[in-house]
């Protein structure tokens, strides 16, 4: 970790993007080199919509049902998750036009409570949180295009699911350095598909149920869980399947007009998904039952080899691309986050610069691209994901809980988008529950994530707050910024005039 910030680095330093200015080919007048605002209405909505709509709609609703036992309950748990991230997406609305600043979680965090709590939440961000989600989604994808080509009695080799995966992040990585317009381009386009996708099988499901076959909705309350861990554990399912509305703030220095897009692509977003998850969960219910859903590992599978017949192969293409888009969103706006940290000293300067062709975080998304395959390699990422879900949703709550704090520090401070006092409360108490119940329910998961976190201090302060750093040290760091500003073609970020 660096001991400076951008405008504490060493002479050296700063001077090398002049030196990387003028070896730079330049086709006509020298633009700045920062991030540009390439994003608008149609391209915040496909964020949010990529990032929430992954392949978790698709795979796992079996989480809810099983732990609550009843349909109707179910699908009663589904909205109130929908609800909820509307909440919390107000919350983000008014933060975002409040701070227009790129970082999301991590840029509010500092702004309202210093520079540990962000660094905490970025040393879990950038080492478990992104990395473990690359890898897992990357599997998915692979895991869904190589299927055909096995026999459905035939495992698919482990290491087949790695490589394809490996290769995925790979050129996504690339595409994202390459052009962000063609990035967000494919964005759109995947968009449509994975609601075209969701409304089949709405609709697929409305058929089933006009034709007569609504035996599974006859007692849709009976027998209903009432522990309130497994209650819990049921919300921690729905909302993760929610997971993403917050990710355009994490671009929003990149969106035109922020103060109006924004909380528009929010706004249209947020409920569009609720409609469609909470329609697509009463289609699985109507067709399968419960026993089915739960001995099921892919539910939009199992729903369309029971009903669609030979259009059944419909379904896993349309989850292998909703993986592939969701992928590649998740790239792209996470490497925002790193570079926005690596800009205000808490990650190598190199991380805070910018192609000088492409204006994309060309180190950012490299170093997390080296991550990511990292995690393919860890037999079971999926236990880091447990470990760190509560810590998550602890800085989620912090986040949220900045409204209430700047209402109390900035009063007069103008607004474009501000929320009723009670959503922020009402966000910050459900959040409580929902992380005070699994330290009943599941202990040793949550004090691993404490500890995970933790570890984060020591280099807190040996990275960020030690300043007086050996001569040896520092000529280390800027010797090893300077050779991938020349690897990358990159430079530091020149600010608006």
């Amino acid at each position: 970790m660096p001991s400076t910030t951008r405008s504490d680095a060493p002479t050296e330093l700063r001077t090398v993007s002049k030196s990387v200015d003028e070896i730079s080919p330049c086709d006509g007048p020298p633009q700045k080199v920062q991030m540009k605002k390439q994003l608008g209405l149609l391209e915040g909505c496909a964020i949010i919509l990529g990032i929430i709509i992954g392949s978790g709609v698709f795979v796992s609703p079996k989480g809810v049902i099983q732990e609550v036992n009843a349909v109707g309950t179910s699908l009663l748990i589904w909205v109130v998750c929908g609800l909820l991230s509307m909440i919390g997406a107000l919350c983000y609305a008014e933060l975002g036009t409040l701070i227009p600043k790129s970082g999301g979680d991590y840029a509010y965090i500092l702004e309202a409570f210093g520079p540990l709590p962000a660094f905490l939440y970025l040393w879990d961000a950038t080492f478990i949180f992104v990395p473990t989600t690359n890898a897992i989604m990357g599997m998915t994808f692979a895991s869904y295009v190589l299927q055909p080509f096995f026999h459905s009695d035939c495992q698919i080799p482990g290491l087949c699911i790695q490589l394809l995966a490996a290769v995925t992040i790979c050129l996504l990585t690339f595409i994202n350095c390459y052009d962000i317009k063609s990035t967000t381009k494919l964005q759109n386009v995947i968009m449509f598909a994975k609601i075209g996708a969701l409304v089949i099988i709405v609709l697929v499901g409305l058929v089933w149920m006009f034709l007569g076959h609504t035996e599974n909705f006859d007692a849709p309350f009976a027998d209903t869980e009432t522990d309130p861990g497994k209650l819990s554990v049921a919300f921690y399912s729905g909302i993760f399947s929610y997971a993403g509305w917050n990710y355009l703030n994490f671009m929003t220095e990149e969106l035109r007009e922020p103060y109006k897009n924004l909380p528009r692509a929010i706004f249209i977003s947020l409920p569009l998904v609720t409609v469609i998850y909470v329609l697509a969960n009463m289609a699985y219910l109507a067709v399968l039952t419960p026993q089915e859903l739960v001995a099921s590992n892919a539910i939009a599978v199992t729903f369309g080899n029971k009903v669609m017949g030979v259009m059944a192969w419909v379904i896993p293409l349309m989850v292998a691309i909703s993986s592939f888009g969701g992928l590649s969103v998740h790239i792209m706006t996470s490497s925002r986050m790193c570079f926005v940290g690596a800009r205000n000293g808490h990650m190598p300067a190199i991380l805070s610069h910018i192609n000088i062709n492409k204006f994309s975080p060309t180190p950012s998304l490299v170093f997390l691209c080296i991550l990511s395959l990292i995690m393919l390699c860890i037999s079971d990422v999926y236990v880091l994901i447990t470990y760190c879900s509560i810590v998550e949703s602890t800085f989620i709550m912090l986040s949220v809980g900045a409204v209430l704090y700047f209402r109390y520090k900035y009063p007069k401070k103008e607004r474009p988008i501000k929320v009723s006092l009670w959503i922020p409360i009402v966000f910050c108490l459900i959040c409580a529950f929902l992380i005070v119940v699994p330290c009943y329910v599941a202990p040793y998961e949550v004090v691993m994530g404490i500890l995970i976190t933790v570890t984060g201090i020591p280099f807190y302060y040996m990275g960020v707050v030690w300043q007086r750093k050996p001569r040896w040290l520092t000529t280390v760091i800027v010797s090893g910024t300077h050779v991938c500003q020349k690897l990358f073609l990159s430079a530091t970020e020149e600010k608006e005039d």
